[in-house]
């Protein structure tokens, strides 16, 4: 596997600089997931001033909402939902700090500014693989909003996760950039 970039989590700023939209990448470490309802809950600590659930500082999201684990599984399948949905609540976890996003979909103009502003990557990984994806997932601990189910915030250890640069730091845009390329072909 030596055309991906390795990581680990928290990412430093030297990490994200480092990484270029169309990137083939491979996480090794802790991340979290977060999806719409927890975000939601997360914004509200924000506007009062609270401390969030963990340390967001050089983390990578996860939007994920996981089935059930079966006998003998940490997880059930465990594919990307839409991240366009969290866009709202995005640059004020970029602002403090957050580094990393992993979604499918595009996201919006205000998201790839705050990226570019606070130094941030967001992957994206294969929708419809939540089966192989799960593979890549050997522990889960639920660490906040235990009571939002599937969309509890979860801590993932996770080895050799598989996951795409959509867009960098930098402004570059996989979904704007694999258009123009393909467009060239026609």
């Amino acid at each position: 596997m030596s055309d991906y970039k390795i990581i680990t989590p928290p990412l430093t700023d030297e990490d994200v600089a480092s990484l270029r939209a169309g990137d083939r990448v491979l996480i090794t470490g802790y991340i979290y997931t977060a999806r719409d309802a927890a975000h939601k809950r997360m914004m509200e600590l924000i506007k009062k001033g609270e401390d969030l659930p963990f340390d967001v500082k050089g983390q990578i999201i996860y939007y994920v909402g996981p089935a059930p684990a079966k006998p003998g599984y940490v997880i059930g399948s465990a594919g990307p939902t839409t991240a366009s949905r969290m866009d709202p609540f995005t640059p004020p976890l970029l602002k403090l700090g957050l580094k990393g996003m992993i979604g499918k979909g595009q996201r919006s103009e205000e998201v790839k500014k705050a990226m570019q502003e606070y130094g941030a990557v967001y992957f994206e990984a294969v929708g419809g693989a939540g089966a192989l994806l799960a593979r890549r997932i050997k522990s889960v601990e639920i660490i906040a909003y235990e009571d939002l189910g599937p969309e509890a915030i979860r801590k993932l250890y996770v080895e050799e996760f598989p996951v795409i640069v959509a867009v960098d730091m930098y402004g570059n845009d996989l979904f704007i950039e694999g258009r123009k390329a393909y467009s060239r072909l026609e």
